[in-house]
């Protein structure tokens, strides 16, 4: 491992220096070993590891590339982990959104275009506790995904996306209409969206971290149930 260890970290010194650009052709197998001075087979090792975490795209009969290393490439690992996780480590995930989202959610009030909160207002008044779950789910998606994009933090954006994935939405919006608690989830996402429209970032931070708790608190009772 630690010879592989090294061939990743030479691999990745490359593309940090620049000698190796989004999209470019790493060298032949046997022409970077050498470079390098590694064997072929730590070699493959590293690229299969970088393979795995999107830093490289290895394509077969053509070449080995490294990727765009856009943010959704590189923290899509996340949304696996969060996935493999039990409730205890899931509440700390929360406890994670809870911060980052909160300070987006005021960014959000602060640095959104008009057209941008118009759209967000659009998507709250869309939805009612009427809809099915797959619905509600694709709705918190797009909800959150909206005002996080309005604080212009791509690696933002990414990092609280990946931290509740689609399966975890899914089991938090079944557990809330088991409960009777859509309509209320809902005006507080209404309550969110206007308090972004009156550009008041404090209450925006306030209702986004108070709305994340309540799903952070559901789950804590789901866990000792």
């Amino acid at each position: 491992m630690a010879v592989t260890d090294e061939a990743i970290e030479k691999i990745k010194a490359m593309i940090v220096s620049g000698e190796l650009a989004p999209g470019d052709r790493l060298p032949p197998e046997k022409e970077l070993s050498e470079r390098l001075g590694l064997s072929r087979n730590s070699m493959r090792e590293a690229v299969k590891a970088l393979e795995v975490i999107r830093v490289l795209d290895v394509r077969r009969g053509d070449g080995t590339y490294v990727t765009s290393l856009e943010p959704h490439l590189l923290l899509e690992a996340i949304s696996f982990v969060v996935d493999m996780h039990d409730d205890d480590s899931m509440l700390e995930i929360f406890a994670v959104r809870r911060m980052l989202e909160s300070q987006a959610t005021g960014l959000a009030a602060t640095l959104g275009s008009d057209e941008e909160i118009t759209a967000l207002q659009d998507e709250v008044s869309g939805i009612d506790a009427s809809v099915s779950i797959e619905e509600l789910v694709e709705h918190d998606i797009r909800f959150h995904r909206e005002i996080v994009a309005m604080a212009g933090n791509a690696y933002l954006a990414s990092l609280i996306e990946h931290l509740s994935s689609q399966t975890v939405r899914a089991r938090v919006w079944r557990g809330l209409t088991e409960g009777g608690a859509v309509d209320r989830t809902l005006s507080e996402h209404r309550a969110i969206a206007d308090a972004i429209a009156q550009r008041d970032s404090a209450l925006a931070t306030s209702l986004a971290t108070a709305h994340i708790a309540g799903v952070e608190r559901w789950l804590r009772q789901a866990a000792t149930a």
